[in-house]
């Protein structure tokens, strides 16, 4: 069958008028970036166009529910972010559930209502994007969503919702408590790389500790810095390009500080 076939088959199935179907397939095809392939044959399309037919022709009797497993892996970047919007203007405007399967973390978020994580086929949290990434229950949520530093420590002290950690190189940390229970626990530290401020004002944050900065890397909007800090040499901090370039190089001394509410105290992650 042709591209315009195959998305018209459900259509037929289903008893639409002839003139119904031939809107609905125009309207599916110009939705997935194909108006005029409407008479090709599956053998002239290429692999990522065959994928959006696919799709179309799943969009296109405006189901229920409509599942779908890493349906975009086959595209380019630029196409497959402008698919991640379609997809989910079609769910706004058509009032279709999508269960949608990736392993694309910037996908899940981009596209979703509620995201599930899942390690070894267990739901480790269900949350909207922005609590998975700002409230990661446990340290798998917290290293798998979004970038994030890791400091590995023992709890000391419990003082309400705060702990102190005696982090593995010495240094003591004040932390939120989110997933430890008593003093004497391991608990992997997290904190997201742009909560991390370089050389803060004195007596400005309750966490402030001297690294070494070990990378630079220059990517317009900020600069990513990869610092030796609190036992961690792959610790990351995101300064934004917002006041000029930064002035600092290679093994040169900095401070970095974070509030306590930033860094969470989560169950250990070796």
């Amino acid at each position: 069958m042709t591209v315009s076939e195959n998305l018209a088959y459900p259509l037929q199935v289903r008893k639409q008028s002839k003139q119904e179907i031939k809107e609905r397939v125009a309207r599916a095809l110009d939705m997935v970036e194909l108006g005029g392939f409407d008479g090709r044959f599956p053998a002239q399309l290429s692999g990522g166009q065959q994928q959006r037919v696919a799709l179309a022709r799943a969009l296109v009797f405006e189901p229920q529910l409509v599942l779908m497993d890493e349906p975009l892996g086959a595209l380019d970047k630029n196409l497959r972010e402008q698919m991640q919007y379609e997809i989910k203007h079609i769910h706004e405007n058509l009032n279709v559930t999508v269960v949608y399967v990736t392993h694309d973390q910037s996908e899940a978020m981009t596209m979703s209502n509620r995201v599930a994580v899942f390690e070894d086929g267990v739901i480790q949290q269900l949350s909207t994007p922005d609590v998975l990434y700002e409230e990661p229950q446990n340290a798998f949520v917290a290293q798998f969503i979004g970038e994030n530093n890791k400091i590995s420590g023992e709890v000391t002290e419990i003082i309400n919702d705060q702990c102190i950690v005696k982090v593995d190189n010495g240094e003591i940390v004040k932390a939120l408590k989110v997933n430890v229970d008593k003093t004497g626990d391991r608990t992997t530290l997290s904190l997201r790389p742009e909560r991390v401020t370089l050389n803060p004002a004195e007596g400005r944050l309750v966490n402030i500790f001297e690294g070494t900065v070990i990378e630079l890397i220059y990517l317009g909007d900020h600069l990513r810095t990869r610092i030796s800090v609190c036992g961690n040499d792959d610790f990351i901090v995101k300064v934004p390009n917002s006041a000029g370039r930064l002035k600092i190089s290679k093994g040169e001394k900095v401070n970095v500080g974070w509030t306590h509410k930033d860094c969470r105290a989560l169950d250990f992650l070796p």
